[in-house]
């Protein structure tokens, strides 16, 4: 059904704002009125209208003018709120979007979002989400099962690949320093000896790595980077040398960090070759799979997991290749008792004389507290299109993926940094024809800003070897080759006509 328009608002009083049985008529009524914005916005063949700063700059003053001492009618609010937000908001969905980590996501997850959000549960103790506690560990019993997990491993749902990484660092610092130390970090606090811990990742690893270990009180100096192939993968010669440097320089390696899947290159580290060498140096094995994880559903990428199921731990993101709303993650532990090193046991909450399995609280493996029902959304999703749809999603963006970097190889006008192993291309635009060719960098940002200001086209940027390279990152399975191509001859037009600025005398 298609909204037009929405009907006429039934006012009333202000208790009747709080959601429950009386207010039903009025949350349809918001519902339909908001539906008439989303309709608009759906339709409009831009993924941004533009970047208008000044227009941006004057909605910004509007956003603050909350008078905190009246109220207005829901209607005035979300016209508003259309004005100020939804006609200036990224459209993901638009075939014109290839920057960034943002997918389509699933009418079902709507759905779902939509019923997690109105029943408002929360899901951290069994008093407080009872049946929904089921759907969550159904969901991650099946995500375990995918990765050759065994019933002994369990998971929880975070808010992204970042907080993910976090329980795999804390885990890995924490675990290390009970069995080889006898430290109990959790109950007495740091060591002399935890300031020697090192962990070892690609150098194309994603940043929270780094920065989970700073937040850890590690510091970036706890991570090694290790250098990589000519495919943007983890060298694993350079990874025992890495290993053998620390060890001489006084030092302790605890883990190490494989990638399935790079932000920037979607490469994917050797994995049963890293956990040949996590296991024979006695290291945790985490397995930063946020971007390439759901490939395991694929039967295109399938070879690459061979081995994930030694891993110790394991970050996937359902907000970025299962086709959820972010966020929509979850942190995976191959030995479940592993959680105890984020347990806590709080008297209001969830007591330990309390403690039962037939009635489990998900706050036992969860670093936060209050935590929405995340999982709902991809058991419905699941339940509806079946994983056999999701991996054909998958795999057509990976198709295209590989149509884009076969076109733009013929071209002079391009250079190309990697083959492309899941459905990102980084390349730079090089004027094959002109006299006197501007810096690279300079007019590769020229395009990328160009075009983005524009409303055409929304492409990332990245560095490799300090040279500026721009990067589709594809995730729509709608998109075309055409539309592809059609970006890529913007990209070249743009540059063409790209004139430096001269210096004034």
């Amino acid at each position: 059904m298609i909204v037009n328009e929405a009907p006429p608002f039934k006012e009333l009083s202000l208790n009747s704002y709080l959601f429950n049985d009386e207010s039903l008529a009025l949350y349809e009524d918001y519902i339909a009125k908001t539906l008439v914005y989303i309709q608009k916005f759906l339709a409009n063949r831009k993924f941004y209208k533009g970047d208008d700063i000044e227009e941006i700059k004057i909605n910004k003053q509007k956003a603050r003018l909350i008078d905190i001492n009246s109220s207005n009618p829901i209607h005035k609010a979300l016209e508003e709120l259309n004005e100020l937000y939804i006609e200036n908001a990224i459209a993901f969905h638009n075939p014109a979007y290839v920057a960034h980590l943002n997918c389509p996501i699933t009418l079902p997850s709507i759905v779902a979002e939509l019923i997690a959000t109105t029943v408002n549960t929360a899901v951290e103790t069994w008093d407080q989400s009872t049946s929904a506690t089921f759907i969550e560990q159904e969901v991650i019993r099946w995500i375990c099962n995918e990765f050759k997990f065994n019933d002994y491993s369990d998971g929880v749902f975070t808010s992204g690949g970042t907080q993910s990484n976090f329980m795999a660092l804390l885990m890995a610092r924490d675990h290390y320093a009970f069995e080889k130390f006898g430290i109990n970090i959790k109950q007495n606090g740091w060591s002399d000896q935890v300031s020697k811990f090192r962990i070892f990742c690609s150098e194309k690893s994603h940043f929270s790595i780094k920065k989970n270990a700073a937040l850890l009180g590690m510091g970036y100096d706890a991570v090694v980077p290790v250098k990589v192939d000519n495919r943007m993968c983890m060298d694993t010669e350079e990874l025992v040398l890495a290993i053998e440097k620390t060890k001489q320089e006084g030092n302790i390696p605890i883990a190490v960090v494989a990638t399935l899947g790079t932000t920037d290159y979607g490469s994917f580290d050797p994995i049963k070759t890293i956990g040949k060498i996590a296991k024979e140096q006695e290291l945790w094995l985490h397995v930063d799979g946020a971007y390439g994880g759901c490939y395991v559903l694929t039967e295109t990428h399938n070879h690459y997991f061979d081995g994930v199921e030694y891993a110790d731990s394991i970050t996937i993101d359902f907000h970025k290749t299962l086709f959820q709303p972010v966020s929509c993650s979850a942190f995976l532990a191959r030995n479940r008792k592993h959680f105890q090193y984020v347990s806590y046991y709080a008297d209001y909450l969830n007591p330990l004389e309390d403690k039962d399995s037939e009635r489990p609280n998900l706050i036992e493996k969860s670093i936060q507290t209050t935590r929405r029902f995340d999982a709902l959304k991809v058991w419905l999703t699941l339940k509806t299109l079946g994983t056999k749809t999701i991996a054909s999603y998958l795999e057509e963006v990976h198709h295209l993926a590989k149509q884009v970097y076969n076109n733009m190889l013929s071209n002079p006008n391009f250079e190309l940094a990697h083959v492309p192993e899941l459905s990102t291309v980084v390349f730079r635009y090089k004027n094959s024809e002109a006299d006197h060719e501007p810096t690279h960098d300079e007019v590769n940002l020229h395009i990328k800003n160009t075009l983005y200001k524009a409303g055409k086209a929304s492409i990332a940027s990245t560095k490799l070897n300090g040279n500026i390279y721009l990067k589709f990152t594809l995730l729509n399975p709608k998109n075309t080759i055409n539309n592809l191509l059609n970006i890529v001859d913007m990209i070249e037009e743009t540059g063409k006509l790209y004139q430096p600025k001269t210096e004034a005398l």
